[in-house]
């Protein structure tokens, strides 16, 4: 009995409650600590996503003018060659 008392007092086991709040202090405690890092990750990570659409949607539109410009060529083209070649002894 004297080992015992040598010891400490015994602890009793956390109930699920306890172990509850104190999970949710330590993650608590890690968000404080942490969230100037995860806050400038999470900035950058929305900029290279909003980079890449901006891209993307001003590249798709590009190639849809570009497309444009082409029918529009292939159509003048088109009339160029109905219509023969113009030298000065056919003008």
């Amino acid at each position: 009995m004297a080992e015992e008392g040598a010891k400490g007092p015994a602890k009793a086991p956390q109930t699920a409650a306890e172990k509850q709040l104190l999970r949710r202090r330590q993650e608590l405690d890690y968000w404080k600590k942490n969230a100037a890092r995860i806050r400038s990750r999470n900035l950058l990570t929305g900029l290279t996503i909003g980079a890449f659409v901006v891209g993307m949607f001003s590249y798709t539109i590009l190639s849809v003018k570009q497309e444009r410009i082409m029918e529009e060529l292939d159509d003048e083209a088109k009339i160029h060659i109905i219509r023969g070649p113009r030298t000065g002894a056919n003008s």
